[in-house]
């Protein structure tokens, strides 16, 4: 028998519904069911909750139910401790999330019987000046405080001085992100298995306004310099604010995210349905 953690989007009622739908199903085959509090209480199941930083341990698969937000969440949850996770669309992107819901049980059968391919995708690991560190699966962010005025960055490559930006932000992403923020910015796409990190200036006031793709064994330094704070984001979750000579270190993770996939719908269709791309 399998453990299995469902990490569920509380504000979508057809993702509930499948949860539960779910739970029954294989709590019923004897599998060890697991959820994150705030998914446990939106299913009226808290006598399953685990806590985030326990919910990894011993776990066979981890399920996103929602879009990629949801998906980010679970890889944060369970990727230091290598656990597969597969996602389950109810996004619009869904870049990473590639099963329908129609097909979840179907999907997660199949992986219990040993019918998939994990992928490997690069993970970003970020570290501010006062020695907290999270791990990124799209990007971190370094940007304005201030509405109007730009904040002044320094870049430091492999603990040599590159350059400095005055703009509205830099993003570090990896391949997986490309398609986030970073693309937004005029950052190239790049394919989500690929190892490199890209440097993407946003809305940069100088000539050099180019993202950078750089080796995966490259490491970040992203200085504030001068009075204007800078705020620190990662995945979407806010690390607070940098002043001036505050930074934030940036290196790819020893410990990459883990996705299953099923051959339902590669990277080129999930980037044709994005962006409306014909056949003809």
């Amino acid at each position: 028998m399998a453990a299995i953690a469902l990490f569920v989007h509380a504000d979508r009622p057809e993702a509930l519904k499948l949860a539960a739908d779910l739970i029954g199903r294989l709590d019923g085959d004897g599998h060890e069911i697991r959820l994150p509090p705030e998914s446990a209480e939106a299913v009226n199941r808290t006598d399953i909750a685990h806590l985030d930083d326990h919910i990894g341990e011993k776990l066979d698969l981890a399920v996103s139910l929602g879009g990629d937000g949801s998906m980010l969440r679970a890889v944060t949850a369970v990727a230091d401790d290598g656990v597969p996770v597969l996602g389950v669309n109810y996004g619009s992107l869904g870049y990473l999330t590639d099963i329908e819901p129609e097909v979840a049980l179907e999907a997660i059968e199949q992986f219990l019987t040993g019918d998939y391919v994990i992928e490997e995708r690069i993970r970003l690991s970020c570290r501010l000046d006062d020695g907290t560190e999270v791990s990124a699966l799209n990007e971190a962010i370094v940007e304005k405080v201030d509405s109007g005025r730009t904040v002044n960055l320094a870049v430091h490559i492999d603990g040599e001085y590159f350059t400095s930006y005055a703009a509205d932000g830099l993003i570090a992403a990896t391949p997986t992100g490309s398609t986030a923020y970073s693309l937004s910015a005029g950052g190239p796409i790049l394919a989500p298995t690929m190892n490199a990190v890209i440097l993407t200036p946003v809305a940069p006031h100088t000539l050099f306004d180019r993202s950078l793709v750089l080796l995966p064994s490259s490491e970040l330094v992203v200085e504030v310099l001068g009075d204007r704070p800078a705020a620190v984001a990662v995945d979407g979750r806010s690390l607070g604010e940098l002043g001036d000579g505050g930074s934030l270190t940036v290196s790819v993770s020893d410990r990459p995210a883990r996705l299953v996939t099923l051959g339902q719908r590669g990277f080129h269709q999930a980037l044709k349905s994005s962006f409306g791309l014909s056949d003809r």
